[in-house]
């Protein structure tokens, strides 16, 4: 059975996601929880750099 590298759960199926610059192995349920967490980090750094008056991208 393969293992979750995050939750260290014995799952059915593995998705590779990237987290933090590098690719892992997560079950889906991680899967999920770091793609919303990817999405909030996103929002918040595009109203952060709104507030700032940043035109640029990085």
């Amino acid at each position: 059975m393969p293992t979750c590298q995050s939750c260290d759960d014995e799952v059915d199926e593995l998705v590779s996601v990237k987290a933090d610059g590098r690719r892992i192995k997560v079950c889906e349920d991680c899967a999920e929880r770091i793609a919303e967490e990817a999405e909030i980090a996103e929002m918040s750094e595009s109203a952060m750099q709104d507030m700032m008056g940043y035109k640029g991208r990085r």
